[in-house]
């Protein structure tokens, strides 16, 4: 959520508000705000519909400016995109929204689908359109100052009750709106999210609201349906003002274009984005949001859109059976996001298919650079063969046919043989009016495709949160899904509504595989990750804060394996048309405890109200902007009731994947576990998400090394008694994979040095260090490699170089223990040399049996560790002493064996 950091306001007091507003503190009535509004109103006329008479009545046509998808574009506000064919409707949302490919699902403590707690739209981006309304003048004063200019004027009659113009309301509402996108313009019947918002935006909107009207609306509430006039309705009839019929928001028909075109053969049935049109409008009272909501179930305004959409894949047109083979040529959307990105290069990698790629922006260069700096941001190669095979498009998921111009698809429609499905805007705070168009009428727009000419498959990336119901007992693909009405969050409802849609189109001929991620976890080798997603959110909460909440499962998968495996079955015929859950090998609590032990993350449990009171605690204590877009969503009633239900979830299961898996000799499953994660770790360290363990924190694992010796002058007699007292330690396991080092402190005795003893002020110890290379001609191997930074009594600093040695002699136990030394003031060459070795009766004493663990730690834990190390120790220090041998062995072989010819005449 890079777009929403970057475009925060810095007004606290906006924020304070906001999170006043959450907490249901203050408000005015109905009557107080039609008195303010009087108070600042001159007399006035508008219109009902909310629109300012102006001398020319100008209507607003023009591109509006669109965020960029903040995984691909951080630069600032992008070039808005001209829009020549508007697709203007009421809840429609015209504008252009943020985009993101799809990441995750379930989560997984991130990559998860529904986990991202930011607007972002996994889509392919597009040329967006502005709402096809009259303009508004929103660049000069505050809202209440606008006032006037929308609402008209009370009744003078001071017997006459005040009623509430909701259109008037809409309009205020709209022109505060607009201050909070990137166009600076917002019509009544936008969506504030479409037009660009964010969802720091949403939080100033909402302060905004209370502060200049008095208008008490609860955070949630925008983020359930964020057109003005939405929000004045149900704010009206919350404070009891006014009863507010809504219906199933029914985009119109696209402008007709004026352009002449060659007529394309319209399909059997009408196309899905026209079809809204005709399909049966539900009505009902919108409920009030006083009180509190704790959205146990979905909205009933939602359901109706729900039900409304569900009946356009019954206008799809018939076909038949696509041709059973691999695929030549594809549409795939979302290859801007993190899976799709990944999905491209595996498709590109594993077929001979050409790619066309549908990727959010104004002309076909734009998109071009947009979609090589996404997979470059990834760490995936653009080279001179991925743009031979790769056709980019320039179009937006959520207009009418892809945004294209009517020869480019009925073009596509012919020359196509398989359609992928990505892109989806994936922001779980936002509702099911918001994430519709992109997630729901997306993905029919896609299947009319699929169905339109020659027949073709449809795969579909669906999610894991199809099953998001509290209290679901299965998770199989081939279960039942969660019951509609008890999905709480948009995100959830909109991947529901497509998959079941989907189901339906199925039954007019059309081949549809739906595949289910679950959290999409980081690249395993290059440790690319969606640093917006909530599933790096949560992994980086759990590292930073040292605690975890009870789970059940987490369903997770790395998202090289996820997009190997979605690539396999679209190019595998016999696998089209079924379900797949992508969700890998489940993670239980013990396992991610286990984990991030290993990592020397040593965490604590806690029930999940405690644990996310304690984190929000710890964020707003010590803020981490990477980390914002977490804070948001633990704080969303609705986003709570979701995480709950993942986390009290059941294990998902895939036996058809795995088969599938098996049948083409694909790696299986394996649990993405802490060696898998361990270069998304580092990655999430540099991108200021997580900490790894420092030397500085408590040690996991600590024992005590004495040694005893002399040293003299360099090339002299070494006739100094000279000792050193030292703690080696290491702060986790992890510190050993990867660095291969331990922690020393301590002290050192030499008179030579200073009379009293030296502080250690810093100490490095590698183990096998350069993998051991021989030194002196292969007879001096490396073991263990000492470097001390010391400083006497009197503030002088020096330093020790030190090493223990394996040579192919019969004292390897000495050799062990005798530490070669040299020792110099800092800035200068060694004065002093010599050997230290560790006494016999001491080495067993403190090093084996002498080992201690963290006391935060199990009595298993504990013993778990001290194999470990000894076991990995152990096994570097055998590998080390066994070199100079075989070493040795090989040059006694080489010298007793015949010389060959050639050898001779050298």
């Amino acid at each position: 959520m890079r777009d929403v950091n970057e475009d925060a306001s810095p007004s606290a007091g906006q924020r304070a508000t906001a999170e006043a507003i959450e907490r249901g503190d203050g408000g005015l009535s109905v009557e107080a705000l039609l008195a303010r509004i009087a108070q600042a109103a001159p007399a006035s006329t508008v219109t009902r519909s909310g629109a300012i008479p102006d001398a020319g009545a100008e209507a607003d046509t023009g591109a509006s400016s669109a965020g960029e998808d903040p995984e691909t574009d951080t630069r600032g506000t992008p070039a808005p995109v001209t829009d020549t064919e508007p697709f203007a409707g009421a809840g429609a949302g015209a504008g252009a929204a943020a985009a993101a490919e799809e990441g995750a699902g379930g989560v997984s403590g991130t990559a998860m689908d529904p986990y991202a707690g930011t607007a972002m739209d996994r889509d392919a981006g597009a040329a967006t359109d502005r709402d096809a309304g009259t303009a508004v003048d929103h660049d000069s004063g505050t809202a209440e100052d606008r006032t006037a200019d929308v609402l008209p004027t009370p009744a003078t009659s001071p017997d006459a009750p005040a009623t509430p113009d909701a259109d008037g309301l809409a309009a205020v509402v709209a022109a505060a709106a607009a201050r909070f996108v990137p166009g600076g313009h917002l019509s009544p019947d936008t969506d504030f999210f479409d037009a660009g918002g964010t969802s720091v935006g949403a939080v100033e909107l909402a302060a905004a609201l209370e502060e200049e009207l008095g208008m008490e609306v609860d955070l949630d509430e925008v983020f359930a349906d964020a057109r003005p006039r939405s929000l004045a309705r149900r704010w009206l009839a919350a404070a009891g003002a006014a009863t507010v019929v809504a219906a199933p928001s029914v985009p119109t028909a696209p402008a007709a274009s004026a352009d002449t075109r060659t007529p394309i053969p319209a399909p059997a049935s009408a196309p899905v984005s026209n079809a809204i049109v005709a399909a049966p409008r539900a009505t009902v009272t919108a409920r009030a949001s006083g009180g509190d909501t704790s959205y146990a179930t979905a909205r009933p305004e939602d359901l109706d859109q729900i039900l409304a959409d569900l009946s356009l894949a019954d206008r799809l047109p018939w076909t038949g059976s696509p041709e059973p083979a691999p695929p030549r040529r594809i549409l795939l959307t979302g290859a801007t996001g993190f899976l799709g990105s990944h999905l491209l290069l595996d498709l590109l990698r594993h077929s001979d298919a050409h790619v066309h790629c549908l990727v959010r922006a104004a002309d076909e260069e734009t998109a071009t650079a947009r979609l090589a700096e996404s997979l470059k941001s990834h760490g995936l190669p653009w080279s001179s063969e991925i743009r031979r095979r790769v056709m980019v498009l320039p179009g937006d998921i959520r207009r009418p046919r892809l945004g294209l111009s009517d020869d480019v698809w009925h073009k596509l429609a012919h020359e196509l043989d398989s359609v992928v499905g990505v892109a989806a805007a994936v922001d779980f705070l936002r509702g099911y009016q918001s994430l519709r168009q992109s997630n729901v009428i997306g993905a029919l727009t896609l299947a009319e495709l699929a169905a339109t000419g020659p027949p073709k498959p449809l795969h579909h990336i669906s999610s894991i949160a199809v099953f998001n119901e509290v209290g679901i007992t299965s998770m199989g693909e081939d279960d039942p899904l969660a019951h509609v009405d008890r999905l709480v969050a948009g995100y959830d409802q909109t991947k529901w509504a497509a998959e079941v849609a989907l189901r339906r189109a199925r039954d007019h001929g059309l081949i549809v595989t739906a595949m289910r991620p679950g959290g999409i976890g980081g690249h395993t080798r290059t440790g690319a990750h969606n640093p917006q997603d909530l599933s790096s959110g949560l992994i980086a909460a759990f590292g930073r804060f040292r605690a975890v909440p009870a789970f059940h499962c987490l369903n997770a998968a790395p998202v090289d394996w996820v997009s190997r495996v979605a690539a396999a079955v679209i190019c595998e015929p016999d696998a089209w048309g079924f379900d797949y859950n992508l969700t890998g090998v489940p993670n239980t609590l013990d396992d991610v405890v286990r984990d991030m032990a290993f990592g020397g993350m040593h965490v604590r449990v806690q029930d999940w109200d405690e644990w996310r009171t304690d984190v929000l605690a710890r964020l707003e204590a010590e803020p981490v902007p990477e980390l914002d877009f977490l804070t948001r969503v633990l704080r969303s009633p609705t986003a709570l009731k979701l995480c709950e239900a993942t986390l009290k979830g059941p294990a998902a299961s895939g036996e058809r994947t795995a088969a599938l898996v098996e049948a083409l000799g694909l790696n299986p499953a394996a649990r993405y576990d802490a060696q898998a994660q361990l270069r998304t770790f580092e990655s999430l360290a540099q991108d200021g998400l997580a900490r790894l363990p420092h030397k500085d924190d408590q040690p996991y694992l600590w024992f005590s090394e004495t040694t005893e010796g002399a040293v003299g002058p360099v090339g002299a007699v070494t006739d100094t008694p000279c000792s050193m007292a030292l703690t080696l330690s290491i702060a986790s396991m992890y510190q050993l994979v990867k660095e291969r080092r331990v922690d020393v402190s301590g002290e050192l005795v030499c008179a030579a040095v200073h009379p009293a003893p030296l502080l250690v002020e810093r100490g490095d110890v590698w183990i096998r260090p350069e993998e051991g290379i021989p030194q002196r001609h292969g007879m001096r191997h490396q073991l263990l490699r000492y470097r001390l930074t010391l400083r006497d009594a009197d503030g002088g600093r020096w330093w020790l170089e030190g090493h223990k040695y394996a040579r192919a002699r019969r004292d390897v136990w000495r050799q062990t223990r005798a530490l070669s030394v040299e020792i110099g003031r800092e800035g200068e060459p060694a004065c002093l040399a010599g050997e230290l070795v560790v006494p016999a009766d001491t080495y067993v004493r403190d090093q084996i049996d002498g080992i201690k663990v963290d006391p935060r730690l199990t009595g298993r834990e504990k013993r778990a560790a001290k194999l470990t190390w000894l076991a990995w120790f152990g096994m570097e220090m055998g590998r080390g002493l066994l070199g100079p041998f075989a070493r040795a062995t090989a040059d006694l072989l080489d010298l007793r064996r015949t010389p060959t010819p050639s050898e001779r005449h050298r």
